[in-house]
């Protein structure tokens, strides 16, 4: 299992921890930790099921929710993998050719080695994308290689820019049974161009992600290695019955919003087995802005984490928000390894968010060099427009947190409810912080919350009463499955001629 292999690897390591003054030390230390993880991490691919695909011959096989009965090679549409040849139009003539057989068993395109510069292009349904080893997605530094299409309806504008945004490199939108996948191939998303331009303020649009799905029911994104990403590196957003599994996502830990993960109002969801160094949140779980999310209506749900390693200094391993207005619940994450991040856990809302976060379950947690534990923040701010309504107050409820090991940690918990609309039903059993040699004298910062605690190292804050060693029925983690963890992948494959 790769957390166990990871766990081992650097918990193994005499590493002296990094500390962090407004991004402004280098962070020398970090990188060893990150080389060497990133190596254990490859290392132990091959031994996760389902995650690799297997080259016998000129044959690929590898693990899918469905095979496809025609196939063919981006080659065949005159793609020039020379990394200065533009194969934008190649791509979405490929899939647009391909998409004839979404009714005779579908179909898929093989991306073989080379480093192929592109532009966006959409898929189709029924479709695999299936990236050689050796084979990198380039996407183009031009900007008129990449169409500006509207902002998100749940958000009412861009993240960056009022109006509209630059569509992903891979963009899809009202698709069904849809594979992103490969024997561990590279999108490189080239972001430094865009991480410049925002922080000179010279965006007139929202940067563009790597993947985004939307409108869309069983999606497959795995076995790929994404690599600097303008912004957000994987965004499902409206759709259901999605699987992200096997990835690993690699981004300066200085650049802005490099999000890993961020299913936003998606149903019955499994993210697994992945590996994240990111700029932002490892995880950001979402769904919807202030008025426009609250208007929109559709939550994030029946939500599974699992097997995730999160390297993150500035953010989170997972957050909760904090565009959570179309309401987030059913949330479980578990076998979860955090390293020199900000954060385990974190929650993020303010008055004008309204919607709710409830029913989040999170077990078997590693931390190590944190600056928190845990936090809560109720007064994020950050607003879409001035319309936000200032009534429309967030729900916060049923948070359980349990089975928890952390170790050179600045501040056990920050939890900030909102005065008049506290968090409540906070539980965490069974979780032992040890405190940084620097750390703060006070290891619990807690205002406007209610819940309790048991077996819990530092003792936390009087608003989480002790409930005693023998309160051993505290912060249950669900027992049934979600419908997502059901199911399974088939073997299929993928015959080269040229290779």
């Amino acid at each position: 299992m790769i957390m166990t292999l990871i766990g081992f690897g650097v918990f193994g390591m005499k590493v002296k921890p990094v500390a962090f003054h407004n991004g402004t030390r280098k962070h020398s230390r970090l990188m060893e930790v990150v080389s060497v993880v990133a190596v254990l991490v490859l290392l132990s691919a091959s031994n996760v099921d389902g995650r690799k695909s297997r080259h016998v011959s000129d044959c690929y096989e590898y693990a899918a929710i469905s095979c496809r009965a025609h196939s063919a090679s981006l080659i065949d549409f005159g793609g020039v993998g020379d990394g200065t040849t533009l194969n934008t139009k190649v791509f979405q003539a490929a899939i647009d050719h391909l998409s004839q057989f979404a009714p005779d068993g579908g179909s898929q395109l093989f991306v073989p080695p080379g480093k192929w510069l592109t532009g966006s292009f959409n898929l189709t349904s029924h479709f695999t994308l299936f990236l050689h080893k050796d084979a990198v997605l380039l996407a183009s530094q031009d900007e008129s290689e990449w169409t500006v299409i509207e902002p998100l309806p749940s958000y009412g504008r861009g993240r960056d820019a009022a109006g509209g945004r630059y569509i992903s490199l891979i963009f899809g939108t009202n698709l069904t049974d849809v594979v992103i996948t490969g024997d561990n191939g590279t999108l490189d998303g080239q972001g430094a161009l865009w991480w410049d331009k925002f922080h000179k303020g010279q965006l007139q649009y929202t940067r563009p992600y790597l993947i985004e799905i939307m409108y869309s029911d069983s999606i497959q994104i795995s076995n790929l290695t994404l690599l600097n990403s303008p912004s957000w590196n994987v965004h499902p957003t409206y759709s259901s019955n999605v699987i992200v599994q096997g990835l690993t996502i690699l981004a300066p830990i200085t650049s802005p919003n490099t999000d890993g993960i961020n299913p936003d109002s998606c149903t019955n969801t499994r993210i697994e087995d992945c590996y994240i160094v990111s700029g932002d949140d490892c995880i950001a779980v979402k769904s919807g802005w202030d008025e426009y999310g609250i208007a929109f209506g559709m939550p994030t749900k029946q939500l599974v984490i699992r097997r995730l390693t999160c390297i993150s200094p500035f953010s989170a391993m997972i957050a909760l928000g904090s565009e959570m207005s179309g309401g987030i619940e059913d949330v479980r994450g578990e076998d979860l390894l955090a390293i020199n991040t900000e954060s385990g856990v974190r929650i993020k809302t303010a008055i004008g968010r309204g919607g709710y976060v409830k029913d989040i379950y999170v077990k078997g947690v590693i931390m190590k060099t944190m600056k928190w534990a845990f936090w809560m923040t109720g007064d994020y701010g950050s607003h879409a427009d001035n319309n936000w309504d200032p009534n429309a107050l967030p729900v916060i409820q049923n948070i359980n947190y349990r089975d928890m090991v952390a170790e050179n940690v600045t501040m056990a918990a920050r939890l900030d409810g909102i005065s008049g609309d506290p968090f409540t039903g906070i539980c965490i059993y069974n979780v032992t912080i040890e405190m940084a040699k620097k750390a703060k004298k006070l290891p619990w910062n807690c205002t406007n919350i209610e819940g309790i605690s048991s077996g819990v190292t530092p003792q936390p804050c009087d608003l989480l009463p002790d409930q005693g060693p023998e309160y051993s029925a505290a912060c249950n983690f669900p027992t049934e499955s979600l419908p997502i963890e059901n199911v399974e992948v088939q073997m299929c494959s993928y015959r080269s001629k040229y290779l």
